[in-house]
């Protein structure tokens, strides 16, 4: 889907096809510097960072595994209740291993922050974040974010793995969303 076709959707696309793969490979070369000799778990998480997962994987010179978490905040309607749980958890031990965790955007923060916690918990060697979007002003918690590939105004943002209702996450670019779209 290209941009034409979707041109009274969007207000404006804030992060071309271009720059996400030159900052991917950017992200990339930093992280085979940081696990140089060490095993590497990159755990993505459903269903937003599906792209970022493997355009990285594929950006990484070195044999990486992967494995998804799907997890979900609920409450009552768009309000997030702070409470977490695992749709799909992890296949595998991660007993020792050294997790990235790959995200397609940090909003809050409640959620990742549960997420590294969780993970931590279970005796991981470490727990990195990277994220393709930072919203700072959005920001609830402090997450420390290790790997970070824009920092981005609070719109609502579409493309690259983001959605609204199901739509637009094939996109190769990453674009504000329309007010009229969801208001």
């Amino acid at each position: 889907m290209d941009l034409a076709a979707i041109s009274g959707d969007i207000e404006r696309v804030i992060v071309t096809e271009e720059a996400l793969q030159a900052r991917i490979k950017e992200l990339a070369a930093q992280v085979d510097k940081d696990y140089e000799g060490k095993d590497l778990l990159l755990v993505g998480v459903l269903k937003g960072a599906v792209m970022a997962v493997a355009d990285l994987s594929r950006a990484l010179q070195r044999h990486v595994e992967m494995d998804w978490m799907a997890v979900s905040s609920y409450g009552s309607g768009t309000k997030s209740s702070g409470v977490v749980r695992i749709l799909k958890d992890l296949d595998r031990d991660i007993t020792g291993r050294n997790v990235l965790i790959v995200e397609d955007i940090v909003d809050s923060g409640l959620t990742l922050s549960w997420l590294k916690s969780n993970l931590e918990s279970r005796g991981v060697g470490s727990v990195e974040i990277l994220s393709i979007l930072r919203k700072p002003e959005a920001a609830k918690v402090h997450v420390d974010v290790k790997y970070v590939g824009f920092e981005i105004p609070p719109d609502f943002v579409i493309g690259y793995g983001l959605d609204f209702d199901e739509k637009y996450r094939n996109l190769p670019f990453i674009a504000v969303l329309a007010k009229h779209m969801y208001s």
